[in-house]
């Protein structure tokens, strides 16, 4: 009889439970719940409900119940960089704030007057984003001195929800490098940097790696759903999981495609030369120690927030069709200036940006949304040209996962731009890396190889090549 295994993927703008198990060779998925997240304002930051993320688990998870299905795994993924902090009494000592708070602006150069930024580089392999998880703690450091000298445990936000499941504390190794604090090469917490910037070293829990069974549900937990399941460490970082549902590497770049556009490719071994620095690439850890090199760079965030700023008037689905019929509009933004991070309005953001460029400003939905199409495509042909400069090879593949390889419009673009064969699937890639990381923990899938064949099987994708004519 199959194992079944529930994924759990939570990413910046909505949730959802995925049952998963394997039936003559292929991977089968049903979604059982889906749920909302949002950022929400809590005293003077912008913070995640964490308690109502955990209730809507629980909630996914009694609905197997229903199903008469006793998954025999859980594993959780999220967005990276967030954490909880418990003290002795492990209770949360601040609300789980969340990467789009305005509390690390200018945080990242004081850093850079303890730790020269090219050390830090050379030590982490990370990308410098304002929000990562050192310039996090070194806000608070500066803010709640008295808060960090309290804490006892540093949980990200996957293993704060397994800490609640099981009882027991680990950071997991592909999350845990998105914090700026992991040696690339000792794949450890790096110490010197913690000592350094006065943070608690103390409070990191011991890295382990995806493929770790946890623990079990607790007493209480066990009698709340009526059955017991092994808690898996699958990589708890959401582009760590989808990576692993790319079915080809070889000659391939990747674009983990959704609220963020994470892209790159899959490397053995950190990339940490002054190159990759310049263009501000990072070496994210990935399943057996693979390492995610990759930029992150803007995603269909904004098109999430033209949306709303239209008060939902439109779907996703209009948005394109209304861009695809402004064929005579070309205005470009840099989507990956700080001003898109988290603006009072989009639409005005982007008008103001094309004003102050000398573009033509966009004025309807659609020349605004063929804006934010082209922009994020310019975005990406730029990421990938870099790859190809550090790599010194051409990659003649583009393979778009996750729910924004959905867009047709995108990828049509992506691949006249950079005039590379665009692959497009699969949709739930993060769901997919989650389960086959719990399967392999469970000996269903022997390796990550094996993964990868189950998966090409199992999903189908659609290609797309350079058109004659663009617009």
């Amino acid at each position: 009889m199959s194992k079944y295994s529930l994924a759990v993927d939570i990413g910046a703008s909505s949730g959802r439970l995925i049952l998963g198990h394997l039936e003559n060779g292929k991977l089968q998925l049903n979604e059982i719940h889906r749920f909302e997240n949002n950022i929400v304002q809590k005293g003077e930051h912008y913070c995640w409900d964490v308690d109502k993320l955990f209730n809507e688990i629980k909630a996914g998870i009694n609905k197997c119940k229903d199903l008469d299905v006793k998954p025999e795994s859980i594993g959780i993924d999220t967005w990276a960089v967030d954490f909880v902090l418990l003290d002795e009494n492990n209770k949360p000592l601040t609300d789980a704030v969340a990467y789009r708070d305005p509390r690390t602006d200018g945080i990242m150069e004081e850093v850079f007057k303890v730790i020269p930024k090219e050390k830090l580089y050379l030590e982490t392999g990370i990308q410098f984003q304002k929000f990562n998880t050192i310039y996090q703690l070194y806000a608070l450091k500066q803010k709640s001195p008295e808060v960090l000298k309290k804490a006892k445990a540093f949980l990200m936000i996957p293993e704060y929800f397994n800490f609640l499941l099981t009882g027991k504390k680990a950071n997991e190794y592909t999350n845990a490098t998105s914090t700026q604090l992991v040696n690339a090469f000792t794949k450890k917490w790096d110490h010197e940097l913690l000592d350094k910037l006065g943070i608690n070293k103390e409070m990191f829990q011991d890295i382990k790696t995806p493929k770790t069974v946890l623990g079990t549900l607790s007493e209480e937990l066990v009698s709340e759903f009526g059955f017991d399941m092994k808690v898996v460490l699958p990589a708890t970082h959401d582009t760590g999981s989808a990576v692993i549902s790319v079915p080809e590497l070889e000659d391939t770049i990747y674009i983990s495609s959704g609220t963020w556009s994470l892209i790159g490719v899959e490397n053995r071994f950190p990339i940490c030369v002054p190159k990759a620095l310049e263009y501000n690439f990072t070496n994210e850890g990935g399943i057996d120690y693979r390492f995610r090199f990759l930029k992150n760079i803007m995603g269909l965030w904004m098109i999430q927030e033209v949306k709303r700023n239209y008060n939902d008037k439109y779907t996703f689905a209009e948005l394109v069709d209304l861009a695809r019929s402004e064929k005579e509009f070309n205005s470009i933004v840099n989507v990956d200036d700080d001003r898109f991070l988290k603006p009072e309005n989009m639409i005005e953001e982007i008008q103001n940006y094309c004003k102050e460029t000398n573009q033509q400003v966009p004025q309807s939905p659609g020349q605004i949304a063929k804006c934010v199409y082209e922009s994020l495509v310019d975005s990406y042909k730029h990421a990938i040209n870099e790859i190809e400069e550090i790599f010194e090879k051409t990659f003649p593949k583009v393979n778009v996962i996750g729910g924004g390889c959905q867009n047709e419009m995108l990828n049509q673009i992506i691949a006249d731009v950079t005039n590379k064969e665009v692959v497009a699937g699969p949709i739930e890639a993060t769901a997919i890396g989650n389960i086959v990381a719990q399967l392999m923990a469970l000996g269903e899938i022997k390796d990550i190889s094996q993964a990868r064949t189950i998966i090409k099987n199992s999903f189908e994708v659609k290609t797309y090549k350079q058109s004659l004519v663009r617009g």
